[in-house]
């Protein structure tokens, strides 16, 4: 696939790295818009962001795994950036005068309005669950000697996921509720998230062969700098 030149510096983007930057951009976005719909399942009640989140952390995986550290690490700060800006426009949307014959501001203040408190919340615990992921990955990469696939994306995930969830449940949470509900909405939405990197490992698999073929990449950040602000390094 043509390759596309997007720095001064002169890294090479492909256009297939870019539409995997998009599906991990795209389904960030797209959990945060619908998180505020509640799933009762069984006994178990959680976000319906539960069913579209998880990718972002698979594509987060794929990142690493093919074209190393760095490249996902700029990925996680553009998806943050595009949070941001989302999130903004929602806000302003939220707070312009309405037509005096619309009737909906209370249906999109309800579905679309967050508090400042779990706005804070769902970034910090994003940007500490994704980029601990792709750390331990990388990592385990190396670890295994890119062996074992397997092992890295499930193990990266249990430790990004469980940050994530533990992060973001108990600041937008703690006071608010119970500190023994707490811990089940943490330990309920790691495992559910966990459960579906697992039952994603075929498919990752998949598309890490497919990417890693052709784009000819196959990254082991024995050099790499993990420091997170390092954006072109």
């Amino acid at each position: 696939m043509e390759r596309i030149q997007e720095t001064k510096s002169g890294v090479l983007y492909s256009l297939w790295f870019i539409f995997v930057t998009a599906i991990f951009i795209t389904s960030l976005i797209t959990s945060n818009i619908i998180a505020c719909k509640l799933v009762s399942l069984w006994t178990l009640v959680f976000p319906a962001s539960v069913i579209v989140f998880p990718v972002s952390y698979i594509v987060g995986d794929v990142l690493t795994e093919v074209y190393g550290y760095s490249r996902a690490r700029l990925v996680i700060w553009l998806g943050f950036i595009c949070n941001l800006i989302t999130v903004v426009a929602i806000w302003f949307a939220q707070i312009m005068p309405f037509a005096h014959f619309w009737t909906g501001q209370a249906a999109y203040e309800q579905i679309l309005g967050v508090t400042p408190r779990l706005l804070v919340a769902s970034f910090i615990a994003y940007l500490l669950g994704e980029f601990a992921n792709c750390f331990v990955l990388a990592k385990m990469k190396i670890l295994t000697k890119g062996r074992w696939l397997w092992t890295r994306t499930i193990g990266s995930t249990v430790v990004g996921q469980g940050l994530d969830s533990a992060v973001f449940i108990t600041i937008a949470f703690l006071g608010n509720v119970p500190s023994q509900i707490i811990l089940s909405m943490i330990v309920t939405q790691w495992v559910l998230k966990s459960l579906y990197e697992t039952a994603a490992t075929p498919l990752t698999y998949m598309v890490v062969n497919f990417l890693k073929e052709k784009e000819n990449s196959d990254v082991y950040d024995r050099q790499t700098k993990f420091n997170p602000l390092l954006l072109f390094k």
